[in-house]
């Protein structure tokens, strides 16, 4: 394959998985849960493994293009169960140490790679598909739905509108949305072109930097998803809108950092600017669905983190396209850092302006 069409395959990814994230969240709501959560394992178990009899790329697209349907039915369910389980003094926390583990998957991404050196790179798939088809049965026995708050929706039924006009009929869901957008333009914008930074200004092997740009992100996010949870649960109780002040906070301190830190010469104060960087994503990915179920009703929550979703994936994929257009312009890649760092800025600024609902409903104020 060329550079372009091995680009594509993730291309092509984050397109269907933007663009079918409502859709997932609208399934999580309108139905169990538990059985979007399963069949999403399931769906991606099976591709997984399809995927190491690809013969051609157009057989990988398509590949691509279902693992993306499956990634966009999982999110907003798991997440939105979590949150039906726990109330709002533990609901960032246990979201953190659930995405506690998708952090850890990324930093162990590499597995793939010592697979296919030592045996080929159809193992990989073919172990990781099996192993997820396995897990998906057993997931049948232990997951349940949370009976306490979803039951309404299961009984009652969600139709499309009503939970668009629930989601888009207060001011802080669009605040809300507007921050996600710059989250996404800076999140997408670092993850896409930080390797290519690093390997041109300081003159770093491929697997060098590749390992910097992901592993120091990856751990310190790890941290910083687990410490944002339990700052945000423990304020809460003073503080009603405390899930979205964490992060805001976060993102006012991480945004100047990473400005200064990454335009530096010197690599570790730049590894210093990504350390705090994935602090401060660790603060926000353990507090938006706790956010989100602050301005939304809670039967509507996975929808919206559909959106929110789509509209993140959309923008930051428009960062990785124009951080392509300014390297092919002989123009240095730190503006797209630049962007990045003003992005999150901009990000806190507008978490500020999202205020939770009074009562959306009489059981809310114990959910």
């Amino acid at each position: 394959m060329t550079d372009a069409q091995f680009g594509l395959l993730t291309s092509v990814f984050l397109w269907v998985y933007g663009l079918f994230s409502p859709l997932g969240g609208y399934l999580a709501d309108k139905f169990n849960r538990r059985y979007v959560i399963i069949g999403s394992l399931l769906i991606w178990s099976l591709i997984t493994w399809l995927t190491s009899f690809a013969h051609s790329l157009p057989y990988l697209l398509i590949t691509r293009a279902f693992m993306g349907i499956s990634e966009a039915c999982y999110i907003p369910a798991a997440l939105a169960l979590i949150a039906d389980y726990h109330p709002k003094s533990t609901r960032s926390t246990a979201v953190g140490l659930h995405m506690t583990g998708i952090y850890t998957g990324a930093a162990l991404g590499g597995i793939g790679g010592v697979i296919a050196e030592h045996y080929n790179w159809k193992s990989g798939f073919q172990w990781f598909g099996a192993i997820g088809i396995v897990y998906s049965l057993i997931l049948i026995l232990c997951l349940r739905d949370s009976e306490n708050i979803h039951s309404e929706s299961k009984s009652t039924g969600i139709a499309w509108r009503s939970a668009l006009s629930g989601i888009f009929s207060g001011r802080a869901f669009l605040w809300l949305l507007a921050a996600n957008a710059c989250f996404g333009i800076a999140n997408w914008g670092i993850n896409g072109w930080l390797p290519t930074y690093l390997r041109d200004h300081f003159k770093l092997g491929l697997g060098s930097a590749g390992m910097t740009a992901t592993g120091y992100i990856q751990i310190a996010s790890f941290f910083g998803v687990l410490l944002g949870g339990l700052i945000a649960d423990r304020w809460i109780k003073k503080q009603v809108n405390a899930h979205a002040l964490v992060p805001a906070l976060g993102f006012c301190v991480v945004a100047p950092c990473l400005f200064f830190c990454i335009k530096n010469n010197s690599l570790f104060i730049a590894i210093l600017g990504l350390i705090t960087y994935g602090i401060g994503r660790g603060f926000f990915d353990a507090n938006l669905m706790p956010a989100l179920r602050k301005v939304v009703n809670e039967k509507y929550s996975a929808t919206g983190y559909g959106i929110l979703n789509l509209i993140s994936v959309t923008v930051g994929g428009a960062l990785i396209y124009i951080g392509g257009v300014i390297k092919d312009s002989g123009l240095d890649l730190v503006f797209v850092f630049y962007i990045a760092a003003l992005a999150l800025l901009i990000c806190g600024l507008l978490l500020f302006m999202v205020k939770s609902k009074n009562r959306l409903r009489p059981t809310e104020e114990n959910s």
